[in-house]
């Protein structure tokens, strides 16, 4: 009896096991295309932040011409500091932006080898 109730829990678990890890595979796939969905956007938010960022250089050059003009230099010298801080975070945006992009490329990569990988697998007897 003890033996028939061992080679049950073998052939139990060595059927077992592939089953369980082809039916973790739809839920990698599902987590890397959720992953592309957050990358981009990201990727969406760093461009809305970079426009608002190049918006902003430009209001500030505006501003510092005209106090230029009207001869206020201290309140140039902040626009100027303003202008700087602005191409700093539009700097920081692009290296976001990258950083963005190559996590798509690589969830991207990582979802077609799922789909490969499930497609290729051969259904359990």
């Amino acid at each position: 009896m003890k033996n028939r109730t061992l080679i049950a829990a073998l052939l139990a678990l060595a059927l077992g096991i592939p089953a369980a890890v082809n039916a973790q595979q739809p839920s990698d796939s599902t987590a890397d295309r959720h992953e592309v969905r957050r990358d981009r956007r990201d990727l969406r938010h760093d461009r809305r932040d970079a426009r608002q960022d190049r918006r902003d250089i430009r209001q500030d050059q505006r501003e510092r011409r005209e106090e230029i003009r009207e001869g206020d230099t201290t309140a140039a010298r902040k626009e100027t500091r303003d202008i700087r801080q602005d191409k700093r975070d539009l700097r920081s945006d692009r290296r976001d932006r990258r950083s963005d992009r190559r996590d798509v490329r690589r969830d991207r990569r990582d979802v077609r080898r799922d789909r490969h990988d499930s497609s290729s697998a051969k259904p359990p007897r």
